[in-house]
């Protein structure tokens, strides 16, 4: 089933290119690693499906190589282009914030899959935070796009992330409940997820049931 999920997944590419995503899934050491790595990190900055599952294909080559010959080809190259966009995030959001959002997708999408004995990869935890606390500036909780995919990450990997540090979480969820006091200019979808991350985050990285319902009925509206 996992296959088939994969497979879905990159029809949107030409042929050429998923064939040779395929092959890296079953046989990484007889294609160009870097030319992959590439393939998947630029359709996640375009393509925001993609950029929420890319995780799971990029987990998939690293386990297949590591199979194999105890490669890290991919996830090395993986990494450095990782940094590469990283360093690049400022001038990726004045470009484009559909981009960017998918960037911070794509970086936290990795942060959750690639893992080294189990644990998170070290190398991705200041980075990522790095990226939600450019989502939780005064100019970037105005933009509903920007509010929406802090949420949504802290949502899926907050409670990882804060186990890998958690004064910077404090320091983050400082910044976002300031914004969520503080900021007059705060739209109300804004407003409505802001407050759900906090409660999210106070309960333990859980909603009770009545919240829960309350915060989905609000956003079904």
């Amino acid at each position: 089933m996992e296959n088939s999920k994969e497979d879905y997944k990159i029809q949107s590419f030409d042929l050429e290119t998923q064939n040779l995503l395929k092959t890296a899934l079953k046989e990484p050491s007889s294609v160009d690693l870097e030319k992959v790595s590439d393939v998947i990190v630029d359709q996640s900055l375009k393509d925001q499906v993609f950029s929420k599952e890319a995780g799971r294909i990029c987990y998939t080559i690293v386990q297949a190589e590591a199979k194999v010959n105890n490669g890290s080809v991919f996830r090395r190259n993986l990494l450095n282009r990782l940094q590469q966009e990283f360093k690049a995030r400022e001038e990726t959001r004045c470009r484009s914030l559909q981009e960017w959002v998918c960037f911070v997708t794509f970086i936290c999408n990795i942060f959750d899959y690639l893992k080294v004995n189990n644990m998170p990869m070290m190398a991705l935890v200041h980075p990522v935070y790095d990226c939600l606390f450019r989502l939780a500036q005064a100019d970037s909780l105005q933009n509903e796009e920007e509010v929406d995919c802090l949420v949504l990450q802290l949502h899926r990997i907050g409670d990882q992330l804060e186990k890998m540090n958690v004064q910077r979480m404090d320091e983050l969820f400082f910044l976002l409940r300031d914004g969520f006091l503080l900021q007059e200019a705060l739209g109300s979808m804004a407003r409505l997820l802001l407050l759900e991350i906090l409660e999210f985050r106070a309960g333990g990285w859980q909603l009770s049931d009545t919240a829960q319902k309350y915060y989905y009925s609000e956003l079904a509206d």
